[in-house]
């Protein structure tokens, strides 16, 4: 299928970046498949991609080459953990993270000089970075710190194309004590009357709501999942969900949401026909990405091109800026200034908060104030 590490070194090309990934749903699988095994090849029946899926071992499906505005290029793979879609719970945590190092030594055999943790790959190594095999001179990161920038933006973007006050409304964090919700709480809390935080860790929960309160912030904590909902002009869900099952319960009229999730956080069956909801953590590259063999379309499945996740996203930047760190580690790091530090690199090199778009489309089409 795809190429070996043995392989890369021959090319010759020394590698910037790699990108560590899992697909969020079993049609996603299938299609990363499909393009491994060749057109010349019927696709796999469902019941046969599910059984063949979790004997993969993780490995680079595809060469990724990213532009930047300034002319230079970074060069890397994306390699697949292929966790299975239905195996993202607890229960499959161990095996996972197994998953995860595997697909870590990979990269490090590779020769890549940072590498971006994508997806589940970051929840399950935010807090357990003891987890990764011995470096050499390979570095990770999480990538949330871009992630929390896009998210940031997103809910910045959404207000002004609703008129809304960001300063008049009340934010609601699911998934407040994981690096991405913390991050967005310090981040957004100044800039709004009143903060609600809902995650299941008490404790942590207490701790971040303690830093906020001595800010001055107006903050308030639940560990049931739908108090608040009613409360809420402004919400952001980022708990770390195996798949889709969050249900905000009754909700306020027009209010915004972000689903920073993935796999998404909101349930297909959340009835919230009055949200202004939207997919946030994305950015995309302006100067152009190439997957060789061809994966546009199957690996970034977006409604516009070069759009990426911003924890993949991350790496790259830094590749570009040729800033070999571990920009994002652990969890609970993520401040304001960290955040602009990061903005202003990928800034730099063309990479922008993504057009905003959700289940049914773009948000600006919806909203009928798209700009082309």
């Amino acid at each position: 299928m795809a190429e070996s590490v043995a392989s890369l070194a021959r090319r010759g090309r020394e590698l910037d970046f790699a990108l560590i990934g899992h697909q969020e749903s079993w049609r996603a699988a299938a299609d990363v498949l499909a393009v491994l095994r060749g057109p010349q090849l019927a696709p796999l029946p469902d019941d046969e991609i599910k059984d063949i899926l979790p004997w993969i071992p993780p490995r680079a499906v595809c060469h990724v080459e990213v532009g930047s505005m300034t002319g230079t290029k970074a060069h890397g793979v994306y390699i697949d953990s292929f966790i299975p879609p239905d195996r993202l719970e607890a229960a499959y945590m161990h095996d996972n993270i197994a998953r995860v190092r595997a697909a870590a030594a990979y990269a490090i055999k590779a020769g890549a000089k940072i590498v971006s943790l994508g997806g589940f790959s970051s929840i399950l190594i935010e807090g357990n970075f003891d987890q990764l095999p011995e470096r050499q001179d390979t570095v990770f990161t999480t990538g949330n710190t871009l992630t929390v920038a896009f998210i940031v933006q997103g809910i910045q973007k959404m207000c002004a194309l609703e008129g809304r006050n960001l300063r008049r409304s009340t934010l609601l964090i699911v998934g407040a004590t994981g690096d991405v919700g913390s991050g967005c709480a310090r981040c957004l809390a100044p800039y709004v009357k009143r903060v609600l935080l809902r995650a299941r860790n008490l404790e942590r929960l207490r701790r971040l709501a303690a830093e906020l309160e001595a800010d001055g912030v107006q903050v308030e904590i639940a560990a049931d999942r739908q108090q608040f909902s009613a409360e809420a002009d402004i919400v952001i869900c980022a708990a770390s969900l195996a798949s889709g099952s969050l249900l905000l319960g009754r909700i306020a009229p027009g209010a915004i949401v972000c689903d920073a999730g993935y796999p998404k956080n909101l349930s297909p069956n959340a009835q919230m026909p009055e949200a202004r909801i939207f997919f946030g953590g994305l950015g995309q590259i302006t100067s152009g990405m190439r997957f060789t063999p061809d994966f546009h379309g199957v690996l970034n499945r977006h409604p516009f091109p070069d759009v990426v996740h911003g924890c993949l996203l991350e790496g790259m930047a830094l590749a570009l800026e040729g800033r070999y760190e571990p920009f994002s580690q652990g969890r609970g790091f993520i401040t304001p200034e960290r955040v602009e530090e990061m903005e202003t690199i990928a800034e730099h090199h063309g990479i922008y908060l993504a057009p905003l778009y959700n289940a049914d489309g773009p948000v600006e089409d919806v909203l009928d104030l798209f700009v082309a």
